[in-house]
């Protein structure tokens, strides 16, 4: 049987996060929920995925791959998928393919709301984060925390937006990271801070960075060298559809509050 990969978007907001947890619900008991009630088998054999995201955190390329039936589209998937969760494009893969060990970038982008930050403080942080770094000190990972990374914002209306580009990043990195340029920005530590943080030193109490809001965060892309995704119009459609109507949601919520926030006097 031939191995497909699928990407895979999702609203991670009502979920424990991508990886199976004890009695919680998560992204992948969704998905392979959907593969059993495809009669697939659940794991099927060779799966994997790019990586986990924790609680709350969004994803527009996921990456799942298995051995597939050929009858497996993404549209077919979405069939039995939540609409929470949709499948959009798939590729086929060779039959050694992991989609964990094969990606080779991964990039995230952080929703910072910024609306009196310093940009240019911002973008300072941003610069010293960039290139290669031990960031033992962003993480609760005691291993691997050396990482190259490309960290670069850009300002949209009320929010700046991180794009943080990495091999693979370490448990907790990216909103540590969003939390530390945000004081940086706000001039709660100076920029110096960024080097201390980086430094050899553990950093606690007082001088640790704390961990940012999960909700704003998105794994944007996954790349797989000489893997190209096909997009599935019937699929995308519905993600389009589906999403665009959480988005309906989440803007009537937020006039909602806004009328609570400007009619407290």
């Amino acid at each position: 049987m031939p191995r497909r990969a699928f990407r895979i978007a999702y609203d991670g907001r009502p979920y424990a996060g991508f990886q199976r947890q004890p009695d919680r619900p998560t992204v992948e008991d969704a998905v392979l929920d959907a593969l059993r009630d495809l009669d697939i088998a659940s794991p099927p054999p060779g799966y994997a995925a790019a990586g986990r995201t924790d609680a709350g955190v969004s994803a527009l390329a996921q990456t799942v791959a298995f051995e597939a039936p050929d009858w497996l589209s993404p549209a077919a998937l979405n069939g039995t998928l939540p609409a929470t969760v949709r499948a959009w494009a798939s590729a086929d893969v060779a039959a050694d393919f992991h989609a964990t060990h094969d990606a080779t970038r991964r990039r995230y982008r952080y929703h910072l709301y910024a609306p009196t930050l310093d940009d240019d403080r911002a973008d300072e942080a941003l610069d010293r984060l960039t290139g290669e770094h031990d960031f033992h000190n962003l993480t609760t990972d005691d291993t691997g925390t050396v990482r190259r990374l490309d960290a670069s914002g850009e300002r949209d209306g009320e929010f700046l937006v991180l794009t943080l580009t990495a091999g693979g990043f370490t448990r907790h990195m990216v909103r540590r990271i969003a939390s530390l340029v945000r004081a940086v920005g706000a001039g709660e530590s100076d920029p110096e801070r960024v080097g201390r943080v980086l430094g050899p030193e553990s950093v606690d109490g007082p001088e640790g960075v704390a961990t940012a809001p999960a909700t704003p965060l998105v794994l944007t892309d996954v790349t797989y060298p000489g893997v190209t995704f096909v997009p599935d119009s019937d699929a995308v459609e519905s993600a389009r559809e589906v999403f665009g109507e959480r988005r309906v949601e989440a803007l009537t919520a937020a006039r909602v509050v806004d009328d609570l926030c400007d009619g407290v006097e």
